[in-house]
């Protein structure tokens, strides 16, 4: 499986997912995007690394050892499951939990969350 690609703009807040690469660059307000790389490990892995258990043709994931904050100021906007050639993405806001679950196939399923104040964070399941 190939690894999603997410591109951020720095002067609009926008996120973008790349569905088809072709030749030409990722511009938002004028200016290239920046491709976001994935952190796998952390100062403070017990808020962002999406923990992962299976079940019954399902994955279960939340965010930290300790669930992430979920505050107006400090929250995971979004998970996504990724398997093959599909992607599954919940979106989240201030005050849900950082939790959700997808039906997936069997074998390997790379899992993301964002963190509006420290990114991207991926584990594989």
């Amino acid at each position: 499986m190939k690894d999603l690609k997410f591109y951020y703009c720095q002067d609009g807040d926008n996120l973008a997912y790349m569905l088809n690469e072709g030749s030409g660059k990722m511009v938002c307000c004028g200016e290239p995007m920046s491709l976001l790389h994935a952190g796998t490990t952390d100062t403070m892995p017990d808020k962002h690394i999406p923990r992962v258990t299976r079940e019954a043709g399902m994955v279960h994931v939340i965010v930290g050892e300790e669930e992430h904050p979920m505050t107006p100021q400090r929250h995971i906007s979004w998970i996504a499951a990724a398997q093959g050639d599909k992607v599954q993405f919940l979106h989240l806001h201030p005050g849900d939990e950082p939790k959700a679950s997808f039906h997936v196939e069997e074998g390997p399923v790379q899992v993301y969350g964002f963190c509006n104040l420290h990114g991207l964070w991926m584990t594989e399941a």
